[in-house]
């Protein structure tokens, strides 16, 4: 039994309570906000994922030491725009060599770092891993099967995680590549965005299968420039998580893009989603990298002109479409 520290009581670090309860780990959960921590002590449960019930073992808590000191695992499952704040405030508890794992989706936009590049900037006593994958909270509260992927620049260290959270509904691989699984799990959701809204405009699966094989390519262009793995792209936190987040009503980016597709400010449906929509904060985090690394992403450019320039989504498809006659695939030879 491992005794882990839950750090941010939403939707995915409710899940992921149940899930290593189930596993037989002593949890404790934090969140910043009482009224969070009353409506726990109470109910055990959380308000947006009904029915996902904890139990009375684990512990809830607005101290942060408490949540933090001596735990053999911490679980960092705020929201990305939160995770720096959240380490920093972490830093006077956290042990020499006490694993991290980031469970959370995006890039900071001022810095463009991946929150473990983030965490580890203000946590460096710490030994930070990642887990990411095509893993929607509301399933996993219900065990439904799941895969993902844990990174980690130790295999030990992997390795340990792993055993933490495999379960017989919830498989976990490890990987080296830190770098390509944070960039396809905060990418994925601006592809996402973008798949939303051409839903809400009402076009077909022909236009969602084209955006979401040229976002890949776009991702993977990237990916490959900052450093990660083709390979890496091409699995769970990448092409997995792309796959589901492109196509599933659960996914807050594509309720998101569906309402901006319907006439909805980027404001407006962020309201009316009621939850983070991790993409729009990683739209302008995925251009600055794009600009910074010259790589072409122009459906990552036309996600922000919409988002924040007022574009008009279906001008933005026109834009799309009408680009530059290339090859799909400039690395196929042709024959003469």
């Amino acid at each position: 039994m491992a005794r882990i520290g839950i750090i941010g009581s939403g939707t995915w670090g409710t899940a992921l309570a149940l899930l290593l309860t189930d596993n037989g780990h002593q949890l404790t959960v934090w969140s910043k906000l009482p009224e969070e921590i009353e409506y726990f002590k109470e109910h055990h449960e959380n308000e947006k994922l009904p029915g996902v019930v904890l139990p009375d073992s684990v512990v809830f808590t607005t101290d942060l030491e408490e949540a933090v000191k001596d735990q053999d695992l911490l679980v960092l499952a705020t929201p990305s725009v939160f995770s720096r704040a959240t380490a920093k405030a972490m830093k006077p508890f956290v042990k020499e060599g006490q694993i991290i794992t980031s469970v959370s989706k995006g890039i900071e936009e001022s810095s463009l770092k991946t929150l473990s590049e983030q965490i580890e900037e203000e946590l460096p006593q710490a030994v930070v891993t990642v887990l990411s994958g095509p893993s929607h909270a509301e399933e996993v509260g219900k065990r439904i099967p799941t895969s993902v992927v844990v990174g980690a620049r130790s295999e030990g260290v992997a390795k340990k995680v792993q055993d933490i959270f495999m379960s017989p509904v919830f498989r976990v691989y490890i990987s080296p590549d830190m770098t390509g699984i944070e960039l396809g799990a905060a990418l994925k959701n601006v592809i996402a965005l973008a798949a939303g809204i051409a839903d809400g405009i009402g076009y077909g699966d022909n236009t969602k299968a084209a955006l979401i094989t040229r976002g890949m390519a776009e991702i993977v262009r990237l990916g490959i420039q900052m450093g990660g793995s083709p390979h890496t792209f091409y699995g769970l936190s990448g092409m997995g998580d792309l796959i589901v987040t492109c196509a599933s009503l659960h996914s807050r980016n594509r309720r998101a893009g569906i309402l901006i597709g319907q006439g909805y400010t980027m404001e407006e449906a962020m309201n009316t989603v009621n939850q983070i929509v991790e993409g729009v904060y990683s739209a302008k985090a995925a251009l600055g990298l794009a600009e910074k690394y010259n790589v072409s992403m122009p459906i990552v450019e036309c996600v922000n002109e919409v988002l924040f320039n007022g574009l008009d989504p279906k001008s933005a498809v026109g834009v799309l479409m009408m680009r530059d006659k290339v090859a799909e695939n400039t690395l196929v030879p042709w024959e003469e």
